[in-house]
């Protein structure tokens, strides 16, 4: 099991033991179909509906464990429209639209299995009431409308090579004063270089990074193999590939991997560390790698780029020189309608289809 999987598979053990025993038997029957990470949201979205359902009185229950069936039978509209507000206008952080809606998302999978799937002793439904069959949830994330968000927002052209370059040598340039920092900086410099190379030039996201393994490297062919998002089958690695100019940056890093971190042999991790007050070299995880480049991107004057936004610069700059059909293969994509996200982006698909008729009106 990969790395980040065996985490979150931990946390989800942990967690849904304090849940109703419907919503434990709920993540049991989806375990096989949905990651172990999707489902820890799924118990997160759990325990804060059922904590409001508490404060508010809908339930009787001293803790969320003890949250009855019956009390999710007598839920009327009222009190699901009276949930959402509370999810848009609580003070202690307010959710965005999207959140809100997969948050009712969440709910509706709990409600449908408990009222169409899961049976009791007698073959009826263990819920005879679904409230949840009764609220409409619009989606809210279009590929137009992803598109118009991330404008601007992204590094384009000449942008993705000078951002390495940046994190390779601008950046110490710009911190010399601050010592500490210089430090920090001369010791990492060359991996996390690499690292934005690496997801500037292949598309990963951010978790298969954390998840690559020495052993998923061939730099001859390059080539990476990962564990894709949604694909449960943990035998398998699809392979991935990456531009030359990652080949040099890993190439480089790799000289460096073992000696300046104190990599154990025993370590597989391709991209480690050395956490504090620890002598030897550790996988990097998913928050170090978002807190790196988020802390390089404030200095070359992109405050508003994260790791995800690495990977959306790579695939608008992938989609312009290939069809949508490999950008999706490419990125790991479960349909091409997330992968139209980059024909909004580049405009592609209108600037092709006003070029082709100029071509039939000339003759050409």
């Amino acid at each position: 099991m990969m790395i980040q999987k065996t985490i979150d598979r931990k946390k989800l053990d942990e967690r849904v033991v304090h849940m109703p025993w419907f919503v434990q038997q709920f993540i049991d029957y989806k375990l096989p179909d949905l990651s172990p990470s999707t489902l820890l949201e799924y118990v997160r979205d759990y325990e804060q509906f059922f904590n409001w359902l508490r404060a508010e009185g809908l339930s009787e229950a001293g803790g969320n464990a003890e949250v009855t069936l019956l009390e999710l039978e007598r839920l009327r509209m009222e009190s699901i429209v009276g949930y959402r507000i509370h999810l848009t206008t609580r003070t202690e952080g307010t959710n965005a639209r999207i959140t809100v809606s997969r948050k009712m998302s969440s709910l509706r999978s709990l409600f449908h299995y408990l009222s169409q799937i899961a049976e009791d002793e007698n073959f009826y439904p263990l819920l005879k009431r679904n409230i949840m069959a009764k609220v409409e949830i619009k989606r809210i994330h279009k590929p137009k409308d992803t598109a118009a968000k991330l404008k601007g927002k992204i590094l384009e052209e000449d942008e993705l090579l000078e951002f390495i370059g940046y994190i390779a040598e601008g950046y110490g340039a710009d911190i010399q004063n601050n010592k500490q920092a210089l430090h920090s900086y001369e010791q990492n410099k060359e991996r996390d270089a690499c690292i934005a190379s690496l997801i500037l030039n292949s598309g990963l996201r951010v978790s298969e990074v954390v998840n690559l393994n020495l052993d998923d490297l061939d730099l001859a062919n390059k080539l990476l193999y990962v564990y894709r998002k949604g694909n449960n089958d943990e035998t398998f690695k699809t392979p991935v590939y990456f531009r030359e100019q990652s080949k040099d940056d890993l190439t480089h890093y790799l000289t460096l991997r073992q000696t300046r971190y104190k990599t154990p042999k025993r370590e597989k991790a391709l991209f480690v560390t050395i956490p504090n007050g620890q002598k030897e070299g550790k996988r990097m995880t998913k928050r170090a790698i978002q807190a790196m480049i988020i802390k390089y991107a404030k200095r070359f004057g992109k405050p508003y780029l994260t790791v995800h936004k690495l990977r959306h610069s790579f695939a608008t700059d992938y989609y312009l020189q290939n069809d949508i059909y490999k950008t999706k293969e490419q990125l790991g994509h479960a349909s091409t309608e997330t992968t139209e996200v980059y024909a909004h982006l580049t405009d592609k698909t209108m600037s092709e289809a006003i070029e082709r008729r100029n071509e039939a009106s000339t003759g050409l």
